[in-house]
């Protein structure tokens, strides 16, 4: 089915998988900042306030830099900022249609504060606000879905910390030596490339029909994190994720009580770069779980570095995901009842 030209258009009406051969060139995108002057103040904290897709790049922003960026960095996921976001606080309000409720609570609280801030978005209420207070906003191209605007939004995001004098211009040099080879990689999962050759296609048919359950190291949760989000959205199946060594200390025993027919397909995002202890805590729990649970399909992340591993991590699970979409005879790219949901909390 994955090999049929006229099934893939048929379901992918609206151009998810193009969408997907194109994702690489997000990684070099230059984004624009806005009201880049700053007051130079003492930064002490960062706090990135977005949900779902918006989220992504902060959660692998935090992995990324946590041996490089001087203060802390916090990801908030809810209406309200910790007690201690003040003056010598950088909020980054990330919202990629701008109009996220829970961000533009956050955003509202950081200017009543007295916070240094800015904004990543596409355009909607975050850049309104960002205008009429004269405040720094990264403006990233509307040209993509929340979830697959990962990349744009990771490239906004060290934008900003450049621009204030948080990151060095090297990590935005970074992303843009990976691009040629993202764009390699990720021409192998296309849709013309047939089912015997294309990882995707091959992840996709082993995930179908079942729950998938994502597993990575400490360094790629974001990456099963990245999965889970996508295989919600463009699949429209319920995901779950979890990560090593957390896993070792209570999930690990949830899957000893039934018997091994569960439902499920076990993913393990493997990556070589993570601490030996975690690589051997994986090679344990699937021998011990063997006859328990589902054999897991190992995902060995490649790349040579964590930035490169998580590109080809994040770009390969929307591609995966797309493909399962197809499999499963819904809509990719379409989330109607998401966006009913958000009207119904405005009414």
């Amino acid at each position: 089915m994955l090999d049929d030209a006229q099934i893939l258009k048929q379901r992918d009406r609206l151009g998810a998988l193009d969408v997907a051969a194109e994702l690489h060139a997000q990684i070099s995108r230059e984004i624009p900042v806005v009201n880049e002057d700053h007051d130079g103040r003492e930064l002490r904290h960062v706090i990135v306030a977005g949900m779902g897709g918006s989220a992504l790049a902060a959660d692998a922003a935090k992995v990324l830099l946590r041996d490089t960026l001087p203060i802390p960095l916090e990801v908030v996921k809810d209406y309200a900022l910790p007690a201690y976001a003040a003056k010598h606080t950088l909020v980054i309000a990330s919202s990629h249609s701008g109009n996220t409720e829970e961000t533009v609570s956050c955003l509202r609280q950081a200017i009543k504060r007295g916070c240094q801030i800015a904004v990543i978005a596409t355009g909607g209420e975050v850049v309104r606000i960002a205008e009429q207070h004269q405040i720094a906003f990264a403006h990233i191209p509307n040209d993509t879905q929340p979830r697959m605007g990962m990349l744009y939004n990771l490239r906004g995001l060290f934008t900003l910390l450049h621009n204030f004098n948080l990151l060095s211009s090297s990590w935005l040099k970074q992303l843009d030596d990976a691009e040629p080879w993202i764009a390699r990689e990720s021409a192998l999962w296309c849709k013309d490339i047939p089912t015997k050759r294309n990882y995707a296609k091959q992840l996709a048919l082993i995930a179908v029909g079942k729950t998938p359950v994502f597993y990575a190291g400490s360094l790629m949760a974001p990456v099963a994190y990245k999965w889970k989000i996508s295989w919600n959205e463009n699949a429209k199946n319920v995901a779950f994720w979890n990560y090593f060594p957390e896993f070792s200390h209570n999930e690990f025993i949830g899957w000893t009580s039934h018997p091994v027919e569960k439902p499920f397909a076990v993913f393990d995002l493997i990556s070589n770069l993570e601490n030996p202890r975690i690589l051997k805590r994986f090679a344990l729990s699937d021998k011990m779980l063997s006859g328990k649970r589902p054999k897991s399909t190992v995902v060995p992340l490649q790349g040579e570095t964590i930035l490169e591993q998580m590109l080809w991590g994040s770009v390969l699970a929307d591609f995966v995901s797309i493909y399962v979409g197809i499999l499963n005879n819904v809509d990719p790219t379409r989330v109607d009842l998401i966006e009913k949901f958000k009207k119904a909390l405005a009414e």
